[in-house]
C-alpha cells in the first residue's frame, strides 16, 4: 500500500525524534584558517568589497583623521550627529557641528533627530567586506545608536581588519552584542527594486585609517 504524504512526513518525524536518544553527533568544524595577506593586498581587497555593497570609503592617516572626518560630515551635511561615550575626541577636532554623546538612557525615537553618527569598529573582514562592531565597546556604542540615523560613518583600523571570516570573529568576545555591517541598509521588494535605509542607515560612510 502507498504511503500518503501525511503518513511519510509523520514517519519521518518519528524518525528524527527517536534520534535524538540517540549517542552524540560530533559535527566537524575544520575551518581553513590562519590565512593573511599583505596590508596593501587586505586593504585593495576590503575597500574593493565595500564599494560593491555601495559604502563610501576614505583613507586616511592618525595625523589626517580628523581633517577626512570632518570633510565626510559636511560633505553629507550633517549638522548634529551622534557619538558613543568613548569615541576619541580627537578624532572630532575638526568638525564645527553640534556632537550628542549617546547613553542607554535616550529613547531610540530621540535619535532620529541625528544628521549621523560617528564610531569606531572592533574587527573587520577583507574578503567579506563585512565590519563588526561591539556593542560593548564604549568608541561603538550600542545597535540602535547606529540603525537609527540616516548616516553611519565608521572608523576603521586597517591592522583590525583580518583577511577571512573565521579571523575576524576569532577576534570578537561571543558574550558581547555584535552587529555586523556590510554595507548601508537594503532591501528589495519581487520586482528586485533595491530600496536603502529601510532597516538602518541609508548610507555607510567608512575611514580607514591606515596606521595608528
Amino acid at each position: 500500500m502507498t504511503a500518503t504524504a501525511r503518513e511519510t512526513v509523520l514517519r519521518r518525524v518519528r524518525d528524527a525524534l527517536s534520534l535524538s536518544d540517540g549517542p552524540a553527533v560530533t559535527v566537524p568544524r575544520a575551518y581553513r584558517t590562519g590565512r593573511s595577506l599583505p596590508d596593501e593586498e587586505r586593504l585593495a581587497l576590503f575597500v574593493d568589497r565595500l564599494v560593491d555593497y555601495r559604502a563610501q570609503v576614505r583613507t586616511c592617516t592618525a595625523a589626517t583623521t580628523a581633517a577626512v572626518l570632518a570633510e565626510v560630515l559636511r560633505e553629507h551635511g550633517a549638522q548634529k550627529i551622534g557619538i558613543p561615550p568613548g569615541l576619541d575626541p580627537a578624532w572630532l577636532a575638526g568638525y564645527d557641528g553640534e556632537t550628542v554623546t549617546d547613553s542607554a538612557d535616550v529613547p531610540a525615537p530621540r535619535l532620529d533627530v541625528l544628521d549621523g553618527v560617528v564610531t569606531a569598529s572592533a574587527v573587520s573582514c577583507a574578503e567579506t567586506g563585512t565590519i563588526f562592531l561591539d556593542g560593548a565597546a564604549a568608541d561603538q556604542g550600542r545597535r540602535a545608536l547606529t540603525l537609527v540615523p540616516d548616516l553611519h560613518l565608521c572608523v576603521v583600523d586597517l591592522s583590525s581588519v583580518r583577511t577571512g571570516v573565521p579571523e575576524a570573529v576569532a577576534q570578537l568576545t561571543p558574550e558581547h552584542p555584535i552587529t555586523l555591517i556590510s554595507g548601508p541598509s537594503a532591501t528589495s521588494d519581487i520586482e528586485l527594486e533595491r530600496v536603502e535605509g529601510v532597516h538602518g542607515p541609508r548610507t555607510l560612510a567608512v575611514v580607514i585609517r591606515t596606521d595608528r
